[in-house]
């Protein structure tokens, strides 16, 4: 499949996504390409990225001098410490702002690497390959780079935008499937706040993308990136209409943080579960129409997995997953903000609930 191109274009900067089959083995032609220059870079890689790929990379960027950090990405170790050793490694190799960061994993991996060069001697060129399809269809679209800390998830961070993503589906198919349905939370996210025609789409084909068929597959993830661009085009700080891909995410970062971060419930999961108590919220608040929540809950029957509040949580939960929630970034008031469901493809935003009525729901829903 040939390469497609999308241009991301903020107030602070104008870059590419590009999305395509094989892209590594191009990688210098590709940066050569998009007029990114440097002398030195730092490859900010996930662990679990085989020795391989990284050979490959590597050896695609012979003629640049390149230093490499190994990152056990995961959600306790997207912390400052892990952003200050980067930190370290650049200003020790005598990094300049012209010289580059490169991350290779995923959305964490992006997320702590593209803080550390936001914060390096005030930015320095971040180029972001997502390796899974999260990533690809979320995380890297979008500037938003940032640690968790105890208090919450992404609580500490900033807007940094990359010169360059480029996302090769050759990566996705070294994925486990709970990988392949935790980006596939995003991709329907994305069609659930923007785009009735794609979430059909998605409706006809969910079995085809989560094995990862061409072209379906790589339609998805340019359908999705498509839609988040419009939308962080348009406010790139969070101040408005891009509060909508926060949709089922205040649960999400709630639920993650009760279980402790654990990889017994994995970000797309989460997501999954916040998108079905969004849902249910909106219909108990007579926002959304009961065919098409109906439609919305079948289809993620479809994926196959325990997606039921019940199967991680318990009554004994609910204070730990109502005290998050209130720590939740988006709130300025004692309310707590929620992004609902009008109808597929549309979307309400600040909407604040007493914490009581949210607790009310939490409980109804954890008795079920």
């Amino acid at each position: 499949m040939k390469p497609i191109k999308l241009i991301i274009k903020t107030k602070s900067e104008t870059y590419p996504i590009i999305i395509g089959n094989n892209l590594v083995k191009n990688l210098p032609k590709i940066l050569i390409r998009n007029s990114i220059n440097f002398n030195q870079c730092l490859l900010v890689i996930d662990k679990k990225i085989s020795k391989r790929t990284i050979s490959k990379i590597t050896k695609s960027l012979k003629r640049k001098k390149v230093f490499r950090y190994y990152f056990d990405a995961n959600e306790k170790n997207k912390n400052q410490n892990k952003v200050n050793e980067i930190l370290e490694i650049l200003l020790k190799k005598n990094f300049s702002r012209q010289d580059c960061l490169i991350t290779i994993g995923g959305g964490i991996t992006g997320d702590v690497g593209g803080f550390a060069a936001s914060l390096f001697k005030r930015g320095l060129q971040f180029v972001n390959l997502p390796t899974t399809l999260l990533a690809q269809v979320d995380s890297s679209v979008g500037g938003k780079t940032g640690v968790n800390t105890k208090q919450g998830k992404n609580l500490i961070g900033s807007f940094y935008q990359p010169k360059i993503v480029i996302s090769d589906s050759e990566f996705l198919k070294s994925l486990p499937y709970r990988e392949i349905v935790c980006g596939y939370a995003e991709i329907l996210k994305h069609s659930l706040i923007k785009d009735k025609i794609f979430y059909n789409y998605l409706n006809k084909h969910v079995s085809k993308i989560l094995k990862l068929k061409s072209p379906f597959i790589e339609k998805a993830i340019y359908k999705s990136c498509k839609i988040k661009k419009t939308v962080v085009e348009k406010d790139e700080k969070e101040r408005g209409i891009r509060k909508m891909l926060n949709f089922g995410h205040t649960f999400a970062h709630a639920y993650e943080a009760t279980f402790g971060y654990s990889k017994k419930l994995n970000h797309g999961e989460a997501v999954i579960l916040g998108i079905k108590s969004a849902i249910k919220f909106s219909l108990k608040q007579k926002l959304i129409k009961k065919i098409e929540y109906q439609s919305i809950i079948s289809h993620i029957y479809k994926l196959k997995l325990p997606l039921n509040i019940q199967d991680y949580f318990s009554l004994n939960n609910l204070i730990k997953i109502l005290s998050f929630m209130i720590k939740d970034k988006k709130n300025n008031t004692d309310k707590i903000n929620l992004i609902l469901l009008r109808k597929i493809g549309s979307t309400i935003i600040d909407n604040n609930y007493e914490i009581r009525k949210i607790k009310n729901f939490l409980r109804q829903e954890l008795n079920n």
